[in-house]
């Protein structure tokens, strides 16, 4: 564990120097000119057809309506978006939980407190070279799988899935972890591996191709997973309460909004910000995160949620001691924009 305390702290630290300019930045695209707005910056760990909901809320105004002019930058990675909060580079970071947890635990003092929990699911999926009609997932057994990151949801939630299933991670396949995020869809039609793991639109694009078949989802298969959360730093929550609400209020909306329309509506009022992807594609990935339950119908980070996080983080062998719910989790913003 303190070799991934040390590790992340180092990759900040690195972080701090590059990170400057990084990312895409896509600004509200609606304007509400009788209210005084609030510049706010999110930085995302990664621009996604999985965080749906967020971008529903951008398209239809709602944060604008709530007074917050928002800049969406992409940090590409958690470590990154992790450093942009730190370093005061965006003042709200959308990512994997566990990244708050690496830093509590590494001695940060203003650590970052999440507030808002957006994903009850893994987003990816096991993609194979053919299309396995009846797939179980001892098949698996004796193969190499293009994986994730050490200590990152992807690669955590996939040996969940694998030790649930009577499967050792380490001794009954191997889990290739050396290619970067992003690059693996691009490894596995080149040869490499003999399954995936892939976040869309990657693995619909294997498909399109002829170079691999999604034959089962992380998300399913894992069970509720609070895999994405919204957070910041503890001095802007206690300095900016007023902001917090704002913003989780506008998130609220995009997650009524994706409850109460069809994949077909979500996918239309999120296609600007996909401007690459076909609208037909956009639909079906849409599809397949709205089949699976991916949303939550609220913003809520129950105890529940945080206490299996860490379970899973435990079996991990990345987590040898319990960090507090009430340090890390504040449910406040949320429950009040539920009501």
């Amino acid at each position: 564990m303190k070799k991934r305390i040390l590790a992340f702290t180092l990759v900040l630290a690195m972080a701090l120097f590059c990170f400057a300019g990084c990312g895409k930045k896509q600004e509200a695209v609606k304007d509400t000119p009788d209210k005084t707005m609030i510049d706010v910056t999110l930085n995302e760990v990664a621009h996604s057809i999985f965080y749906a909901p967020m971008y529903v809320a951008i398209e239809e105004g709602y944060f604008a309506e709530e007074g917050i002019n928002l800049t969406l930058v992409t940090g590409f990675g958690a470590d990154k978006t992790m450093t942009a909060v730190l370093t005061d580079e965006a003042d709200i970071g959308f990512m994997g939980s566990e990244a708050s947890i690496y830093t509590y635990l590494g001695g940060t003092e203003d650590y970052v407190v999440n507030f808002a929990q957006l994903t009850q699911r893994a987003g990816n999926f096991l993609v194979a070279r053919e299309p396995i009609d009846n797939f179980s997932w001892d098949m698996l057994k004796n193969c190499t799988v293009l994986g994730g990151r050490a200590g990152g949801m992807p690669e955590m939630v996939f040996e969940y899935i694998l030790r649930k299933n009577g499967i050792d991670p380490k001794a009954d396949l191997s889990i290739d972890q050396s290619i970067d995020f992003g690059s693996t869809a691009a490894a596995f039609s080149g040869g490499q591996g003999d399954f995936t793991v892939e976040f869309e639109p990657h693995a619909t694009a294997l498909e399109q191709k002829g170079d691999g078949y999604v034959v089962a989802s992380l998300g399913e298969d894992s069970g509720y997973v609070p895999y994405t959360a919204f957070s910041a730093k503890k001095s802007y929550l206690e300095a900016h309460p007023d902001v917090i609400q704002a913003f989780t209020n506008a998130l609220q909306k995009g997650m009524d909004y994706v409850q109460s329309h069809t994949p077909e509506e979500i996918a239309a009022v999120i296609q600007p910000q996909f401007e690459e992807t076909e609208k037909e594609t956009l639909t079906t990935i849409v599809t397949r995160y709205y089949d699976q339950a991916s949303w939550k119908d609220n913003l809520v980070f129950d105890e529940d949620a945080f206490t299996l996080l860490q379970n899973i983080l435990e079996e991990s062998g990345e987590l040898a001691q319990r960090v507090p719910y009430a340090d890390l989790v504040n449910t406040d913003y949320a429950k009040n924009a539920a009501k």
